[in-house]
């Protein structure tokens, strides 16, 4: 695909609703900033678990294969929130599927406070946070890009939309796992204090989206008539530049995180005797934190070349890897946090670089479909901690962890090679 028929792909249909008379007096509306906060309780409901996967282990009983499991649950119930909420959202809109997914996550969250009573509700609790956050991640990050361009914003390309989104989600998984993680380690009842926060997130997103306008084509009448519209090759196209460019890329994208926060604690943290859980947290906080802190590089990486952000993004996830590998070997809290940051950097650029790649492909009456697909790849992602878990009889996790890294650069190769071609 060339650069200048990528760049079509962004510009507005002629069929497009108008963008409002430019008045050089107002500001233009933030409508995104208020449907953000969906994103960031998705971020949250994901991440407040995982820090207390150790707490688990130690005042439940749980096994590790049973952290693991219910780490991995969650992506079995993400995957059809995300298949179904993207279509959905695009027929129906983006706000009806936004609010069905914030019940559906809260009500998730409750079941996960039963669960220190009567461990089996962990089990739903997990599988409905991922529903809940699937549909999230689908419909509002197609309302974020639409409430970003024109006429409901001013964002100058679809960079800027996904990059918004990937901060607005960033910033969820790091608060979301640092503050339950603390809560956990000193207020009372803390399996089920630690979850408050979230209920209390999901009220006030919900109020903010209640403010945002409906985006989607479907209702608004913009782009009604693209799909008859569009000859058969052209709509097959961004379907095959997806499946060449952005799936390879996607499942790095939480890949990374997952091996942070999931499998490095259980490895180093023998020595950190009543402070796993706070360890814990720190490493779900600095992961999506370094992933913020990356997010500006993002676009003048794009700028020089259309894979460069996602290709320094694998190229980071390897270097984490490899990193993760030394301090599992060396059982070294310190070098597993050093691994967390680099690892955090490679998901911020890959998420950038997929959310940006699918903004520009899609048309706008298949932009949350287009997008569920790229979550719903990214997530599988998630499951590399069960895999490990599954390869440790046979293999030992650095070992694991340092072919890890080469399928990293394996992708990095496909994914360069396929640009320059």
């Amino acid at each position: 695909m060339s650069m200048s028929k990528y760049a079509a792909t962004t510009a507005p249909s002629s069929t497009s609703a108008p963008a409002p008379p430019p008045d050089a007096t107002a500001p233009a509306p933030r409508h995104w900033l208020r449907a953000g906060w969906v994103m960031t309780a998705s971020g949250w409901s994901a991440n407040q678990f995982s820090a207390l996967l150790g707490a688990y282990r130690s005042d439940l009983g749980l096994t590790t294969a049973d952290t693991t499991a219910l780490f991995g649950i969650y992506v079995l119930g993400l995957i059809p929130g995300l298949l179904l909420g993207g279509p959905l959202a695009d027929r129906r809109g983006r706000r009806p599927v936004v609010f069905l997914a914030l019940g559906s996550s809260a009500l998730a969250t409750c079941l996960l406070m039963i669960g220190p009573s009567a461990s089996a509700f962990l089990w739903p609790g997990r599988f409905l946070t991922g529903i809940g956050a699937g549909a999230l991640l689908a419909a509002g990050s197609a309302w974020i890009k639409e409430l970003s361009s024109p006429p409901y914003g001013a964002a100058p390309n679809p960079g800027v939309a996904a990059r918004r989104s990937g901060l607005f989600l960033s910033a969820g998984f790091a608060t979301g796992g640092l503050a339950a993680s603390l809560i956990a380690q000193w207020a009372p009842h803390p399996m089920v204090t630690a979850y408050v926060p979230h209920l209390i997130l999901s009220a006030v997103a919900a109020l903010c989206a209640a403010r945002a306008p409906e985006s989607s084509p479907a209702h608004s009448g913009a782009e009604s008539a693209a799909p008859a519209s569009v000859a058969p090759d052209e709509r097959r196209a961004p379907a095959r530049e997806f499946r060449r460019m952005v799936a390879p890329v996607a499942p790095w994208v939480f890949i990374a995180p997952a091996v942070a926060f999931a499998t490095l604690p259980g490895l180093v943290d023998g020595d950190l005797k009543g402070w796993e859980t706070v360890y814990a947290g720190v490493i779900t906080a600095v992961t999506p934190g370094a992933g913020i802190i990356v997010a500006p590089f993002a676009r003048s990486l794009a700028a020089r070349h259309r894979v460069a952000t996602g290709a320094i993004g694998l190229a980071a996830v390897a270097l984490g890897l490899l990193v993760s590998a030394l301090a599992a070997a060396q059982a070294q809290p310190v070098i597993a946090l050093l691994a967390s940051v680099v690892l955090g950097a490679g998901y911020g650029l890959c998420v950038a670089y997929g959310l940006t790649e699918v903004a520009a492909l899609a048309p706008p009456h298949q932009l949350a479909r287009l997008t569920s697909y790229f979550w719903t790849m990214a997530y599988l992602g998630f499951l590399a901690p069960y895999v490990i878990t599954l390869f440790t009889g046979v293999f030992s996790p650095p070992a694991i962890l340092v072919g890890a890294a080469v399928l990293a650069v394996v992708t990095l190769t496909a994914v360069t090679v396929r640009a320059e071609n």
